[in-house]
């Protein structure tokens, strides 16, 4: 029985572990074609308007490529750099 409770321990302190961290292990890219205002501003050096123009610059023209970002006022090069690995675009269809 002693046996079982060590294991059972093991097992909870493992998922406890697994489940506090989750965010770590399952970081998923943030898309510009539907993000919410509220999460576009979760990425670094995005506040509230220029998360707006985000928005709106969809609503005139889907982004196609994540470089599309840089067509929004107040995007430049060294902010885009900083995201560019936290966002996407949506899944490539295959063919």
């Amino acid at each position: 029985m002693k046996n079982f409770s060590s294991k059972f321990i093991c097992a909870l302190l493992f998922l406890t572990f697994c489940f506090a961290y989750q965010p770590v292990f399952a970081a998923s890219k943030i898309n510009l074609n539907t993000a919410s205002v509220e999460q576009l501003v979760e990425l670094k050096g995005i506040g509230e308007k220029t998360a707006e123009k985000i928005v709106a610059y969809r609503k005139i023209s889907k982004f196609k490529s994540v470089d599309d970002l840089m067509n929004v006022k107040g995007i430049g090069e060294k902010g885009f750099a900083k995201i560019r690995n936290q966002i996407t675009v949506g899944s490539k269809k295959k063919k």
